[in-house]
């Protein structure tokens, strides 16, 4: 109901309730007058609420209703519907959303259906902000050994510099012009910050001095240009489709614009006020639930559903109660204790529940610890971390975009609808499906890694747990390096200097904030770490590469008011632009140097970074160990040019002086970090934000585009393109489901995630994606990211499976490589596909536990159904990864339990027939025939009557086009 004002048919009408003498209406649930209504966790009231108001008796019913309010018995069983207040889409994988629905149009308007029908009924935001690239970087010039070093390489070194030497021409490099300044020379004091913000840049392409801030600017000029397409079609759905507000670049993460800009906690709408609830395609919606929305990430073909008008499904899920007691040890940031509640939950095995928190010691924690917490929760599975508002919530409103009179209506509405909480009052506490205690006095410092990120090492145990990685067999924490080379040391020249890589080096260090932005305690944390260091005279590396990639230019903004940008920018992190770089494998080329260093002696060379996703070769193909770490600490391992140190006995470095420094000596206390959080940052951040926002983007502000109800599509663009899934669409369904000898695409094994899956990052010069583009007459310098071209999906069904981490049994070794049964040929996944369907010939993958976990991207699902898989057969499935292949009309089919391919000999190279029914039932069970005679069972996981007709629809966007045909022809 939240886009019309229900009349007095509306079952609950008699709940109708208002506030503020009478003008505000809304739906009170305490008007049932039931017991149970005081007892349901708050974020189980959100759905009631939602289930009331929306009750329309076809996509909810008022059993769903019912059964919401009996969730202690119905938990777990129940499936109910939420209809969210908002969509919020980034625009990879909201690129995908928007050129389906223009794509539709042409499908409905060719069977004559008006296509101004065609719209999102849900509200939606479309984030531009994943498309930035690392063209260009700054590289402080810094040599020479530590006073007394040797090497060269010793931790800390003052670096000595050579007159009119650049990083060896390296493309897209920026270097700072210190050469001739004499304060570089060994010995001498550190650099000034007034030298550093005085001293012009020189770019080895442009060979002109340029200002410092130009290498933010012309990383976003070149995503501008290499990016017009997108953009114009960006511009031309804001202007085409109703319900969409397109949040243009260079304004901030996806997230963090929701956080400060979107985020409303309440609705108010034709004079009812709701919830503010939202479904995401981007893996940090969830951060919202610290601010007291209700909101998880969806694929994007669930998205869409939503956009559409349909209600998310979801089984009434089970709620854990997390308690939290004791205080935050001084030294712990919210990272920290991110980590720490992750390891609880993850052991607690909550996957798929709610996280509900209470207890004294959620009062200690700030907004800004609640959403960095709330972030984190895909990482132990759990479909949301909720906080419910509370008084601390409230004081962080009063500093933000809320007006006194918004937040006394706020305030009078949730303590209406009983959504505000006392944490300190117990009596208040729900009845909970469980409840997990967590001492945060415990809560110690630490990383994550090398491959993983619920793999957790205290940072006291750092030095001695790499050593053990180094010994341990290849795996998820192991490397298997022989005892005669793992101190093998490779010297290496860099910019005119001589140094050293060992395994344990830091070659690439991300301070990446998206993660952080809503944090300012831990980005200002790092930054006077930064401050300190400088001031004793440490230094990184220059051949590390380090970057400063603020998820939302408030995070530059916060960091220059406090004063600390300028330490950052004279230890190498500088700014780099605004968008998702490192995180997503948009890191720029190391030096050539540092690569030949680390082939020649099979180094585990190591990247730290200070986001949310680190698998194996995701920051670079050569960097086999990746960390995440707060941000201070992602400082701190580039001062020290290694992960192999323990903070507590070895220094980072000697001064100029010979005085050893450690980290404890640099790092601020939390009354410090405190103290500037409260005096500089907080109001001013939403300040600055506003201000953005009205005055917009240049570039986008100048963009033409079409006024016209159907897209123009530019048949020569290779960024953006009319998608296949509407051909042929008519009224009625398709052909029989059953499959009939199917050959197997892929043979792979347990984890394979959406990584391994899902075209990301750059587009390699030998894969099949490249080939598609260098026939449209691009060159390699032209390719950009799978990311900016997920309009395309020519491109990215090319890319499906193309990781060079996939791991192939038809083929015994990693590659994006298949066999080709028939012809007994190895070609990329991408041509064997090709070749099948021009033989007419269905496709199959076999595949072992925990199949498509990782990021929920839709291309994950697209393009396997381009390809032409009708099946995947597993052990186990990561939940959103079934219903997105259920959405794309593809089978997900478990083996029994006790049983996987290899226990049913399976070769990979037979064809393959699974006999569905017509009337399939969910979760039934049917049978799979091999070409060898042999048959076994396999459980058809569709969970109800909606998962069987979508998958008959042949996927969910047929499906709504077919409603579409069928209610206005």
């Amino acid at each position: 109901m939240a886009h019309s004002s229900p009349g007095k048919e509306h079952p609950y009408f008699h709940l109708i309730d208002t506030i503020k003498d009478g003008t505000v209406k809304f739906f009170n649930p305490q008007k049932l007058n039931d017991v149970r209504y005081d007892k349901l966790p708050l974020s189980i009231r959100v759905l009631l609420e939602s289930a009331i108001r929306n009750c329309d008796g076809f996509y909810t019913k008022e059993e769903d209703v019912k059964n919401i309010l009996d969730w202690q018995q119905q938990q777990s069983r129940a499936e109910v519907p939420f209809s969210p207040a908002r969509v919020l889409l980034q625009d990879f994988t909201g690129i995908p959303a928007m050129v389906d629905l223009a794509a539709m149009r042409d499908a409905v308007a060719k069977h004559g259906v008006d296509p101004s029908l065609v719209n999102p009924k849900c509200h939606t935001d479309l984030i531009v902000d994943h498309s930035l690239q690392i063209d260009f970087s700054k590289c402080t010039i810094q040599n020479a050994p530590n006073p007394g070093g040797g090497d060269g390489s010793a931790r800390g070194s003052r670096p000595q510099h050579q007159s009119g030497s650049q990083c060896g021409g390296q493309r897209g490099s920026c270097v700072k012009a210190l050469c001739s300044d004499p304060s570089f020379s060994r010995g001498a004091p550190p650099v000034s910050v007034q030298q550093i913000e005085n001293t012009p840049l020189l770019c080895p392409f442009h060979l002109k001095p340029v200002s410092e801030p130009e290498t933010a600017v012309k990383n976003q000029e070149m995503e501008l240009s290499r990016n017009k397409e997108r953009l114009q079609f960006f511009k031309w759905c804001s202007k085409a489709f109703k319900n969409v507000n397109v949040v243009p670049p260079d304004v901030g993460a996806v997230h963090q614009v929701n956080l400060e800009f979107l985020s409303r906690v309440v609705q108010l709408e034709d004079g009812f006020m709701f919830p503010d609830s939202v479904v995401g395609t981007d893996s940090h919606t969830t951060m919202i639930n610290g601010l007291g929305i209700l909101g998880w990430g969806v694929g994007g073909i669930e998205s869409e559903a939503v956009m559409l008008g349909q209600p998310v499904a979801l089984t009434l899920p089970r709620v854990v109660g997390c308690k939290l007691e004791g205080s935050i040890h001084p030294l712990a940031t919210s990272i920290d204790i991110v980590l720490g509640i992750t390891k609880h939950l993850r052991q607690a095995g909550i996957d798929g529940k709610f996280v509900e928190f209470f207890g004294p010691g959620v009062s200690q924690l700030s907004v800004p610890d609640r959403t960095t917490i709330a972030n984190m929760c895909p990482e132990y599975q759990a479909t949301v971390s909720y906080f419910p508002i509370d008084h601390v919530t409230i004081k962080h409103f009063t500093k933000t975009h809320f007006s006194p009179e918004k937040l006394e209506l706020l305030e009078s509405y949730l303590n209406a609808m009983k959504l505000f909480r006392s944490y300190e009052d117990s009596s208040q506490d729900p009845e909970y499906s469980e409840v997990i205690e967590i001492n945060l006095s415990s809560m110690v410092p630490y990383v994550s890694g090398p491959k993983r990120p619920q793999d957790r090492v205290t940072v006291s145990n750092m030095k001695a747990d790499f050593q053990s990685c180094l010994n341990e067999k290849v795996g998820f924490k192991g490397f298997h390096v022989s005892k005669d080379k793992q101190q093998t040391t490779v010297p290496f020249t860099h910019c005119g200097q001589e140094y050293s890589l060992r395994h344990g080096s830091v070659v690439i260090a991300a301070v990446i904030s998206c993660t952080n932005n809503c944090n300012p305690s831990v980005m200002l944390t790092a930054g006077l770490i930064a401050k300190k260091a400088v001031q004793v005279g440490l230094v990184v590396k220059p051949y590390i590469r380090t970057s400063l990639a603020p998820g939302s230019g408030m995070v530059t903004h916060y960091l220059n008011t406090s004063g600390v940008l300028p330490y950052f920018n004279q230890l190498g992190f500088d700014v780099i632009g605004y968008g998702c770089a490192t995180c997503v494998g948009n890191t720029a080329p190391l030096p050539e140097a540092v690569v030949d260093a680390i082939k020649q002696g099979e180094l585990v060379a190591c990247g730290v970074l200070s986001g949310n996703r680190h698998f194996e070769g995701r920051l670079c193909d050569c960097v086999r160990a990746n960390y995440l770490a707060s941000p201070p600490l992602v400082v701190a391992y580039a001062i020290a040019g290694t992960v192999g140190i323990d903070f507590e006995k070895e220094p980072l470095g000697v001064t100029s002086g010979g005085t050893e420094v450690y980290l404890r000596d640099i790092w601020p206390t939390r009354e410090e970090v405190q103290q500037t959080e409260e005096d500089t940052v907080i109001s001013s951040i939403f300040t600055e934000l506003q201000g953005r926002m009205q005055k917009g983007n240049a570039f986008w502000n100048q963009i033409d585009c079409s006024d016209s109800m159907l897209f123009p599509w530019d048949h020569k663009s290779t960024y953006i393109r009319a998608p296949p899934f509407f051909s042929k669409l008519s009224k009625d369904w398709p052909q029989p489901l059953s499959i009939e000898h199917a050959h197997v695409l892929l043979f792979l094994g347990d984890n394979v995630t959406t990584d391994h899956i899902s075209p990301a990052g750059s587009i390699s010069r030998t894969s099949a994606a490249a080939k598609y583009l260098q026939c449209k007459r691009l060159t390699p310098r032209d390719f950009n990211s799978y990311g900016a071209r997920r309009g395309n999906d020519a491109v990215m069904t090319r890319g499906t499976f193309a990781s060079t981490k996939l791991h192939n049994r038809l083929m015994g070794k990693t590659g994006p490589k298949t066999l080709h049964v028939p012809s007994g040929q190895t070609m990329d996944v991408f041509e064997a596909a090709e070749r099948y369907q021009r033989d007419g010939v269905p496709l199959v993958i076999l595949a072992g536990k925990d199949y498509g976990s990782g990021n929920s991207r839709d291309w994950v699902a697209k393009g396997p159904y381009l390809m032409g898989v009708r099946a995947v057969i597993a052990q186990s499935f990561e939940k959103l990864h079934r219903r997105q292949l259920l959405g794309m009309g593809i089978a997900p089919l478990r083996f029994e339990f006790g049983e996987n391919a290899d226990v049913l000999e399976l070769s990979g190279k037979e064809t393959i027939s699974v006999e569905l029914p017509e009337e399939l039932c969910p979760n039934q069970q049917v049978t799979v025939q091999t070409s060898d005679g042999r048959s076994f069972r396999v459980t058809a996981l569709f969970k109800d009557a909606a998962d069987v007709a979508c998958f008959k629809h042949g996927g969910l966007l047929k499906s709504v086009a077919r409603t579409f045909l069928s209610n206005h022809t």
